[in-house]
C-alpha cells in the first residue's frame, strides 16, 4: 500500500522538522507538504490533495481550528489531526467540532503522533490518555447536573477578525483578507467589544493570547 500521504502545518520551523523526522521514519507515513499558517494550510491541501493534515492550534494569520472549520467544509474526506501544547478540555471540544479525528499533545508527539495518524486512517478518533479521563469525568459531571457543553462566545467571522486585529492588520487591511467591506470589520470589532466588554485593540489583544488565537 502507498504511504499515508501527509501535510503539516506549524509556524514554528524547528517543530516542524522534529514532526517530520518522526513521521518520516515509519514506511507507512509521508510528509508532502509543509505550511506555516492556517491560511497556507488550505492553500497547500487543496494544492497537494493529502489524506491527513496535522494542524498546530495557535497559528498566524488562520488558527488551526479555523483551518480545519474551512478543510472539512472543502476537503470532506481529508483526515485532520490537531497538534498542540494546549491541555485544554475547550479546545478539544472545538477541535471535534472542527472536523478533526484526533488531539495530540506536543509534549507527548514522540509518543503519540504516529499512532495517532495510523488511527485517523482508520476512521478512529484518537485522544490521548490523561484527556480520555478528564473528559469522561468532566460529561459525567455535567450530564449529573443538567448542563449543556458552553457555547462558543463570539461567531467564527469575529473569531476571524479578533486574530487579525490582534496580529496588528488595520481594518482595510482585515477587509482585504477576508473579501468584506472595511465598514463589516468595523461593525464585528464594535460587535467583539461590546460581547467581551473590552475597551480596545490592546485588550483584544490580550483576549486573543488567553483564547489561544495568537501566541504572546
Amino acid at each position: 500500500m502507498a504511504p499515508t500521504r501527509i501535510l503539516l502545518a506549524d509556524d514554528h520551523a524547528l517543530v516542524r522538522r522534529g514532526v517530520r523526522l518522526i513521521l518520516d521514519g515509519e514506511p507507512d507515513l509521508t510528509v508532502v507538504a509543509e505550511a506555516g499558517d492556517g491560511a497556507e494550510a488550505i492553500e497547500m491541501a487543496r494544492a497537494e490533495r493529502p489524506d491527513l493534515a496535522i494542524l498546530d492550534i495557535a497559528m498566524p494569520r488562520l488558527t488551526g481550528l479555523q483551518a480545519a472549520r474551512e478543510l472539512s467544509r472543502v476537503l470532506p474526506g481529508l483526515r485532520i489531526l490537531m497538534l498542540t501544547m494546549y491541555d485544554n478540555e475547550q479546545y478539544f471540544f472545538e477541535a471535534l467540532k472542527a472536523g478533526a479525528a484526533g488531539y495530540v499533545l506536543k509534549s507527548v508527539a514522540d509518543r503519540d503522533l504516529v499512532e495517532a495518524c495510523r488511527a485517523a486512517m482508520r476512521d478512529e478518533p484518537f485522544l490521548y490518555p490523561g484527556a480520555v479521563t478528564a473528559l469522561i469525568r468532566n460529561f459525567l459531571d455535567r450530564a449529573k447536573e443538567g448542563e449543556e457543553l458552553p457555547a462558543r462566545a463570539i461567531t467564527e467571522r469575529e473569531e476571524e477578525i479578533l486574530k487579525l486585529v490582534a496580529e496588528g492588520h488595520s481594518s482595510k487591511e482585515i477587509a482585504e483578507l477576508l473579501v468584506i467591506s472595511v465598514k463589516t470589520v468595523e461593525r464585528h470589532r464594535a460587535n467583539l467589544l461590546q460581547k467581551l466588554g473590552l475597551r480596545d485593540r490592546l485588550e483584544l489583544t490580550r483576549y486573543a493570547i488567553r483564547a489561544g488565537l495568537i501566541e504572546p
